[in-house]
């Protein structure tokens, strides 16, 4: 069955294309002009991704992908006009995966679909009930890859997808600085890695979840210019 993708663009010629694209590639298209029709579909439809334009006229792209974010764990990108990064680190903070700023190359928008998907299929496939590497650990949090299970001190957090595998990365390379762009390599198996906040919001959030600081880290290390870092254990 073919992944089922919600588009949704005020400017008919920018979502025709990326229907026409995403079609190309034997995805289901849901393709709207208007948020509140995204909006019905998404709350109507199980599926699999969305691609939301920021600046909507009737509901911003921000409230849709809050409303889309309460019900579904599906992976979401945005697209935005603006370069500024409180637009884009707004996104991510209430719920988004990643961005694209326009204009932006078709097949770029392609790839980025591809690798959330893969990453979002990866978190939901169930691991092999004999694979001993399933329970990783350091200090009271335990994290379980086959069940994608996150307990801090026994208490289970409620991890994005995102955020579980940057623990995840993290804690299988303990004692070894991970760079950003390692993380977001891994993560999205995606070749346009650019420089920006992605990774950074996204280790915030992550960090927020297991009242963990960058000022004085008890789980996760800032190594400043290089990337993160999760100490071995003594």
């Amino acid at each position: 069955m073919s992944d089922k993708i919600l588009i949704v663009d005020d400017e008919p010629e920018i979502a025709d294309l990326i229907e026409l694209y995403l079609k190309n590639e034997n995805f289901a298209v849901y393709k709207f002009y208007t948020a509140k029709e995204a909006l019905d579909c998404a709350q109507n439809t199980d599926i699999d991704l969305a691609v939301l334009d920021i600046m909507l006229p009737d509901i911003s792209g921000y409230t849709l992908c809050r409303k889309i974010r309460e019900r579904s764990s599906c992976p979401i990108i945005m697209l935005t006009a603006k370069d500024g990064e409180t637009d884009k680190i707004t996104g991510l903070t209430l719920g988004a995966d990643d961005y694209v700023t326009k204009p932006f190359r078709p097949l770029e928008l392609v790839a980025r679909v591809k690798a959330q998907l893969r990453r979002y299929k990866k978190y939901n496939s169930p691991r092999k009930e004999n694979d001993s590497d399933n329970i990783l650990s350091y200090l009271d949090i335990e994290l379980n890859t086959k069940t994608h299970e996150c307990k801090l001190a026994g208490t289970p957090l409620n991890l994005t997808p995102t955020e579980f595998s940057i623990l995840e990365i993290l804690l299988r390379q303990k004692g070894s600085v991970v760079s950003a762009e390692e993380l977001f390599r891994e993560i999205w198996k995606d070749e346009y890695y650019t420089k920006n906040n992605t990774i950074t919001v996204h280790v915030r959030h992550l960090r927020e979840k297991l009242n963990d600081s960058a000022e004085n880290p008890k789980y996760i290390k800032t190594v400043w210019g290089v990337g993160y870092k999760i100490e071995k254990q003594k």
